[in-house]
């Protein structure tokens, strides 16, 4: 049972985590295709799939995709 307590944590850990890259990112993209100054520490006129938000959403969402197969096979 303390095992599965451990997993359904880091589940919704993993979820807020992936939303919140997910939210900022399209943030910069958004801010990027409309020429909008970024006000949330992004990298000014770089594309944003180069920049370090895009990749730490790709981490985190394969992170919280390991972890839901993890609780799926609990």
């Amino acid at each position: 049972m303390r095992m599965h307590n451990i997993v359904v944590a880091q589940f919704i850990v993993l979820l807020c985590g992936t939303l919140f890259a997910w939210g900022n990112f399209g943030y910069e993209l958004y801010s990027w295709l409309k020429n909008k100054k970024c006000t949330t520490g992004c990298v000014v006129g770089k594309n944003p799939f180069a920049t370090p938000c895009f990749y730490g959403a790709i981490f985190f969402t394969v992170a919280f995709v390991l972890s839901a197969m993890i609780w799926q096979s609990l």
